[in-house]
């Protein structure tokens, strides 16, 4: 198909009135609500669908049955592809390196993810926040959608949290789409313009997917690469961030905001978020926070003077870059100051990140089993008091870097309990680093929770933020975090 020559549906961002001979690859829940959304357009926009449904399970087989009876070709561990198909929808889980993906691609006119999809159908005026980062995307799309929904706009989360984003286009509609995205959903984009797209941080993560941290970097930014396209877009950047500092200086170096097409924000500096960007090196906008702990974001000449760090209820600097970068977004999208203070405020810990669970004796315990990796349970090391916090780290080993994780350690916890299968090489660090803090070991979360709360004391907190997949004891993050809580409430209970 020429795309040159392509119609676009009415009073859509650039919906073909053709999508001709689809393809989609995989049936997770992007390429679920894909294949299901293509296939109502049989005989309409769409004159044939074939669906790649990778490995059979019993719910993918009864969907697959459904697919057959409308008319789909529907197979499971299908890798080669005779057929041409003017456009293959990839779902994010399957490598753009993979052999099935280069098949598909060779027998394609265009690979897309679901997320291009989804905005490409999506209606012409609606606006679309971007999220992507390495870490605190969930938090950092939840947050804006409620800040954005307490300012009064019809504001929808999608993507990897909510509905996801072609279900919401086709069945819930909203005038601004606040979508989680991940490298792998951005890998396969092409003409997705957000109006608002926000780079939390970039740290070495998926590698395997992507095949090299420069290939995971490169498609991060993917998240700009078509904001001068947009009327009045504007980039939200973690400048404290190394990785994403160096976007700041490349989108400086390309001039004022009308040379490059499109406004930035960073948040913070290099020295952190208590210092502005303007202030440090004359950037036209900064988000950041004061000497007396309020929140700025200063945007296309005004001040837009925000509530303080000790108002918000999610805890730890991590949160404050990520309240930054909301309120950028909230700004940038016309919301009034009083509402996104508001909404700021009003906005309560996600479950499984620093989610507060009981206290047992004087001693709180939080719930980050979302922290699967090094970064993000650094973030839980300074959500806290220093000498405070008994951390659990341990899981299904991602055989990462532990020197960053035992520094911060040291500097800031008051014990650590080593457990699950990654236990032993966790506890083996602390040994080589000849670490001063206790290092308890512990075979099982069960028995790491006790360790911990035999070490901690009234005011102390136990924190279950374990730098490690799940998969050595739970199905996913979020089994372990709620098994954990379990085993809180059953030793609050206890204590009656």
């Amino acid at each position: 198909m020429n795309m040159a020559e392509t119609n676009y549906v009415p009073n859509t961002k650039r919906a073909q009135a053709h999508l001709g001979s689809v393809l989609v690859l995989g049936l997770g829940k992007s390429g679920t609500a894909a294949a299901q959304y293509c296939a109502n357009l049989l005989g309409t926009r769409v004159s044939a669908l074939a669906v790649a449904a990778g490995k059979e399970s019993p719910q993918a087989r009864t969907f697959v049955e459904q697919l057959r009876a409308q008319g789909v070709k529907a197979e499971f561990d299908w890798e080669t592809f005779e057929d041409r198909y003017d456009v293959c929808i990839a779902s994010p889980g399957i490598s753009q390196f993979s052999d099935f993906y280069r098949n598909a691609a060779a027998a394609s006119g265009e690979v897309i993810s679901e997320i291009e999809f989804a905005w490409r159908e999506s209606a012409a005026d609606s606006r679309w926040v971007a999220v992507t980062g390495t870490n605190g995307k969930t938090t950092t799309t939840s947050l804006i959608a409620h800040v954005l929904q307490q300012a009064g706009l019809d504001a929808q989360a999608v993507g990897n949290i909510g509905d996801v984003c072609l279900e919401a286009v086709a069945h819930n509609p909203a005038a601004v789409y606040v979508a989680e995205v991940s490298s792998y959903q951005l890998a396969s984009t092409k003409h997705f313009a957000p109006n608002v797209a926000i780079l939390l941080n970039v740290t070495p993560d998926h590698l395997t997917w992507h095949g090299s941290m420069e290939e995971y970097e490169r498609a991060k930014l993917k998240a700009f690469a078509n904001l001068a396209n947009v009327p009045g877009a504007v980039a939200v950047l973690d400048a404290t961030d190394d990785v994403t500092r160096g976007t700041v200086r490349a989108f400086k170096a390309q001039g004022s905001t009308a040379q490059r097409g499109f406004a930035y924000i960073p948040v913070g500096t290099a020295a952190g978020l208590r210092e502005s960007m303007i202030a440090r090196c004359g950037s036209e906008n900064a988000a950041y926070v004061d000497a007396e702990e309020r929140l700025h974001v200063e945007f296309a000449g005004t001040d837009h003077a925000l509530c303080a760090v000790g108002d918000l209820q999610i805890a730890g600097d991590h949160n404050v870059s990520n309240a930054l970068a909301a309120a950028s977004a909230a700004v940038a999208l016309g919301a009034a100051d009083d509402a996104i203070s508001a909404g700021l405020q009003t906005f309560a810990p996600l479950e499984h990140r620093i989610e507060p669970c009981g206290s047992i004796l004087g001693v709180a315990c939080y719930n980050d089993s979302k922290a699967t990796n090094v970064d993000a349970t650094l973030k839980a090391f300074a959500a806290f008091p220093p000498r405070t916090a008994v951390v659990l780290l341990g899981g299904h080993d991602k055989h990462t870097d532990l020197a960053p994780l035992v520094q911060a350690a040291n500097e800031n916890a008051k014990a650590v309990v080593c457990f699950g299968a990654a236990g032993e090489r966790f506890a083996q660090a602390f040994v080589d680093a000849q670490a001063h803090i206790p290092v308890l070991r512990a075979p099982w979360l069960e028995d790491a929770l006790d360790a911990a709360l035999g070490v901690a004391s009234p005011g102390d907190v136990v924190v279950l933020s374990p730098a490690c997949a799940s998969f050595d004891e739970f199905n996913s993050f979020e089994h372990r975090g709620e098994v954990f809580k379990q085993y809180v409430a059953a030793r609050m209970a206890q204590q009656e």
